[in-house]
C-alpha cells in the first residue's frame, strides 16, 4: 500500500477548508496505480489557533474519518514552521503540501504524485508559471511581485534549478525519505518553505514542476503584507552570507540600519538654528532612533512574539532600559570622537552605533521578547 499524507497549514480558513477536505477525500484512492493498486490518503491539518472555527470545523471531519488529523498549535505561528511540523508528523512515504484557501486545485496532486512516482523524482512542484499553467485571482501586482521574487530566488540558487520557473510556489509534493533531513534542518523563520528547503538542498533533489492550475480564492484575505516581503529581503541576504549569520541578526541589523537614518535625520533637524549643541541634541536623536527600531523589530523581526497594548508599552520600557547601556556608550563614543578627533557628526554617530549592536541584538532578543 502506498500512503500519501496531505499538509494543509491554516489561519482562519473556515470558509475553504471544509470544502477543500471534502473534494481531497473524494480523490479516486487508485489514481497512482502502484503495483498493488492500492493507495491511503492521510490529511494533517495544522492549524496556527485560528479564531473563526477552522480547527472545529477539522475537528467534525477528524470524528467522522481517520483520514483527517488536526494538529492545533497554540504559542507557535508561522507558514513555515507549520509545514515544517506537519511534514515530520506525516506517516506517508510521499507528502502533498498545498494552500488551505482553495486556490490549488485538487486535480494538481494527482498530476504531481503520477509524475514524482513516473520519473523517480525527489520533489515535484506546482508552477503557476509554466505554458500549460493557468491563473486565476492573482492580481496583476501580486503575479508581478511572483515573478520579480523568483528571478532573484533563481539567481540565489544552485545552477541545478536555474530550470524552475516558481520558486514561490505553496504547492509541492515531496518524498519524504530524500528530504526528511532537510525538513529538520530548514529555519522556520524563512521566506518560503520551499525556497528554503532547495537552498539548503544544494542541488541533491531531483526534481522537475508541473503546471498548476491557481484558482480564485474562495474565502477570506491574502496573507501576504510587509511582512512576506521583509522575509524574502532576509532570506536572499542570508543564504549570499553563506547562511553563516543568524537570520534574526540580519533583520536586526536591517532595522538598524534605517535606525540610523532616523537618528541622523532627527540629530539634523534639532541641529538648525544653532540652537542647541551636539551634545544635548545627541541624545534625543539616539532614544529616538532606539524607539523606531523598537517598534519595527516588533513587527517585523519578532513578530511571531509581537507584542500588543500594554505589553507593548512595557516592551519598549524593557527595552529602553536593555538599551541604556549601550546608549550611554553610544553617546560617549560619538561625543569622543566629536570632541577629540574629528568634529564630524556623520562619522562620530556611526562609531557611536556600531559599539551597541551586537548588545542591543542578544540583550533585547532575550529580556524583550524571550527568545534565545
Amino acid at each position: 500500500m502506498t500512503r500519501v499524507s496531505i499538509i494543509l497549514p491554516t489561519f482562519n480558513e473556515a470558509g475553504s477548508i471544509a470544502d477543500l477536505i471534502t473534494r481531497l477525500l473524494d480523490l479516486p484512492l487508485n489514481f497512482l496505480a502502484p503495483s498493488d493498486g492500492r493507495v491511503q490518503l492521510e490529511i494533517i491539518v495544522v492549524d496556527d489557533d485560528s479564531t473563526d472555527g477552522t480547527a472545529e470545523l477539522v475537528r467534525q471531519f477528524s470524528l467522522q474519518t481517520p483520514l483527517v488529523r488536526l494538529v492545533r498549535r497554540v504559542g507557535r505561528r508561522g507558514l513555515a514552521s507549520a509545514i515544517r511540523e506537519g511534514l515530520l508528523d506525516a506517516t506517508g512515504e510521499i507528502a502533498v503540501v498545498m494552500d488551505s484557501d482553495g486556490q490549488h486545485e485538487v486535480a494538481g496532486v494527482i498530476s504531481a504524485v503520477k509524475t514524482l512516482f513516473a520519473d523517480c523524482l525527489d520533489l515535484v512542484i506546482g508552477s503557476r508559471f509554466l505554458p500549460d499553467a493557468r491563473i486565476h485571482g492573482l492580481s496583476a501586482r501580486r503575479e508581478q511581485g511572483s515573478t520579480w521574487a523568483n528571478r532573484w530566488a533563481r539567481l540565489s540558487l544552485s545552477r541545478h534549478y536555474c530550470h524552475l520557473t516558481d520558486l514561490m510556489s505553496g504547492f509541492f509534493v515531496l518524498r519524504l525519505a530524500s528530504c526528511e533531513g532537510l525538513i529538520r534542518a530548514i529555519d522556520v523563520n524563512g521566506f518560503k518553505f520551499l525556497y528554503e528547503l532547495l537552498a539548503l538542498s544544494k542541488g541533491r533533489l531531483l526534481c522537475r514542476e508541473v503546471p498548476l492550475q491557481f484558482q480564485p480564492r474562495e474565502s477570506g484575505v491574502s496573507k501576504l503584507d510587509v511582512a512576506i516581503f521583509w522575509d524574502f529581503a532576509v532570506s536572499l541576504l542570508h543564504h549570499l552570507c553563506f547562511r553563516l549569520l543568524p537570520r534574526r541578526a540580519i533583520s536586526f541589523a536591517l532595522v538598524g540600519a534605517s535606525g540610523v537614518l532616523v537618528q541622523l535625520v532627527t540629530a539634523r533637524l534639532l541641529l538648525q538654528g544653532d540652537l542647541l549643541s551636539f551634545e544635548q541634541v545627541l541624545p534625543f536623536a539616539v532614544l529616538t532612533a532606539a524607539t523606531w527600531n523598537y517598534l519595527i523589530n516588533n513587527a517585523l523581526t519578532f513578530r511571531f512574539q509581537r507584542q500588543h497594548g500594554l505589553a507593548l508599552l512595557k516592551g519598549l520600557l524593557r527595552f529602553w532600559l536593555v538599551a541604556s547601556l549601550p546608549v550611554l556608550a553610544n553617546v560617549g563614543v560619538a561625543s569622543a570622537y566629536f570632541n577629540l578627533v574629528q568634529s564630524d557628526v556623520v562619522i562620530a554617530q556611526l562609531l557611536g552605533i556600531l559599539v551597541v549592536f551586537i548588545w542591543n541584538y542578544a540583550a533585547s532578543s532575550r529580556f524583550v521578547w524571550n527568545t534565545p
